[in-house]
């Protein structure tokens, strides 16, 4: 199981560290022929449009597209990487892959001085609340018919999954929790198969 962690910008290495701790071997993916031998790709924080405009220029998001395509290439999209995942994104838009049919809103929660731990209860990783950490986090404002909330602040939606798409508003690679990466590991490792078995 190798998971691919975009190395353009945000915390890369975090990423990397959990993913390894989760159990699946974790690469960083800069151009696109990074994505070949990966099962899944992690798209971590960082400036959504600078991302975008980086992933665009290296043939990224193309070489994406083309992986997902047949819908057995899991993605999780954390903060930056969620505006990047988004159908729709309210004011000004990167370029972006738009695999998720959700609409969000950049920086909703504050800028980055006003960056903030919760505790969230996310059903699906079990009772004990994971430790959230928001820095200039986008919102989703709506969800698609096939889109499951998975988590909720406030009021509003910052983790859900599409198929074999996970995104949060949040930093999970920020905490000593690994169980998100856990979470997203175990989701490739059904959508590999189901790809195996067909």
């Amino acid at each position: 199981m190798r998971i691919g962690v975009l190395a353009i910008q945000g915390d890369v290495r975090e990423h990397l560290g959990h993913t390894e701790r989760a159990g699946a071997e974790a690469v960083p993916v800069r151009r696109a022929q990074d994505l070949a031998k990966t099962d899944g790709l992690i798209i971590p924080g960082g400036e959504s449009t600078t991302i975008g405009m980086l992933m665009a220029e290296y043939r990224v998001i193309d070489a994406v597209l083309e992986r997902t395509g047949d819908g057995h290439y899991p993605i999780y999209g954390t903060c930056a990487g969620l505006i990047l995942m988004a159908k729709n994104v309210i004011g000004p838009s990167p370029a972006r892959l738009g695999l998720m049919d959700i609409d969000t809103s950049r920086n909703a929660y504050g800028r980055q001085i006003a960056s903030f731990e919760v505790a969230l209860d996310i059903e699906v990783l079990g009772p004990e609340p994971f430790p959230a950490v928001f820095i200039r986090a986008p919102k989703i404002e709506r969800l698609g018919a096939d889109v499951t909330p998975l988590a909720w602040y406030r009021g509003g939606v910052v983790m859900a999954e599409s198929g074999p798409f996970l995104v949060s508003s949040f930093h999970p690679e920020m905490s000593s929790d690994i169980r998100i990466h856990q979470y997203f590991v175990e989701k490739v490792k059904r959508v590999t198969r189901v790809a195996g078995a067909s």
